[in-house]
């Protein structure tokens, strides 16, 4: 009997169900802006709704997102700084000594108010800094409660978002497609050395890269049929060009090998061209799209401009 009651309660035990977690309840209003001008940080809070029996909730109650607002006047204290300049003059340390106090960055914490006595060798610690305030010089992370919290691109401070290859906000990367592909296209027809087409790279396209090693010259045309880079047999300066609302490097080596690179999104149709001097070798490109974004064709043919084909040695 004894043992028939034993095993009763072990199986019993065995049976219990997990207590209850309370459920949150909806996000408060944001509140206002922590900075009048420049960053801030604002915040909203939520309730764990819950009974006396049941767990509490797992996650945070609040929720703290950047606030960026129009700059602060030129020549206005920096936020650091002004935090520290507050305990200018006054009695610190238990001494009637009076120091005057700028931010010192070389401290462990980063979110501490550590600011150092002007014409001395020592610092001191005022507490926590105010929520809104930099990391460090440079820095793009804030300090919010004492911890230092990078933004993730929704402008929420420490959700750990990031865009995806295709540069959308929080999507993974399953929603995206890579292109890859090598244009091995030959010589025009004619026999006439000239401007042939490699591919179309559409708008909406991220991480794009394009490398020729050729005495060849990559080309580049925008939607409306303007070139930005080699066209009409004039050759370009390395560098940075603005186009199709992303900024473009183009590189060029001594040997002959060029690069397009551009992070995009582009928000227009990049015709990629080449203008040939010697036979193409292979032209690789690649680019992230969105799933679903329609794919160009290999050796695309752009519909503003056939290849022009010119006798040897024109160019």
């Amino acid at each position: 009997r004894l043992l028939l009651l034993a095993w009763l309660s072990l199986g019993c035990g065995i049976g219990t169900a997990q207590p209850a977690r309370g459920t949150w309840g909806p996000w408060g209003p944001w509140s206002s802006c922590s900075s009048s001008c420049g960053d801030g940080v604002a915040f909203r809070a939520r309730r764990c709704l819950r009974s006396a029996e049941e767990e509490p909730c797992t996650g945070d109650p609040r929720q703290y997102r950047l606030c960026q607002l129009q700059g602060c006047p030129g020549g206005s204290v920096p936020f650091r700084a002004m935090q520290c300049s507050l305990y200018d003059n006054k009695p610190v340390l238990g001494t009637p000594a009076r120091y005057r106090w700028v931010p010192f960055h070389g401290a462990p914490n980063l979110c501490d108010l550590n600011c150092l006595a002007v014409g001395h060798n020592f610092y001191y610690t005022f507490g926590r800094v105010l929520d809104g305030t930099r990391c460090g010089p440079g820095s793009p992370d804030l300090c919010v409660s004492g911890r230092c919290l990078s933004v993730g691109c929704n402008g929420i401070l420490g959700s750990g978002t990031r865009p995806d290859a295709c540069g959308q906000c929080g999507g993974g990367h399953d929603a995206c497609l890579f292109v890859h592909r090598l244009f091995q296209g030959a010589d025009p027809s004619s026999g006439y050395f000239g401007y042939m087409n490699v591919t179309t790279i559409p708008a909406g396209a991220t991480h794009i890269k394009v490398t020729d090693k050729s005495r060849n010259y990559l080309a580049l045309m925008t939607s409306d049929g303007r070139y930005v880079l080699n066209g009409d047999w004039s050759i370009a300066w390395p560098g940075p060009y603005e186009v199709a609302g992303t900024r473009l490097h183009y590189a060029r080596a001594p040997d002959g090998t060029e690069s397009l690179e551009a992070p995009g999104p582009t928000d227009e149709d990049l015709h990629v061209m080449v203008l040939l001097q010697e036979p193409n070798p292979g032209i690789e490109y690649e680019f992230w799209l969105p799933r679903g974004h329609p794919q160009p064709g290999r050796g695309d043919a752009s519909p503003l401009r056939q290849p022009q084909p010119r006798g040897a040695g024109s160019p």
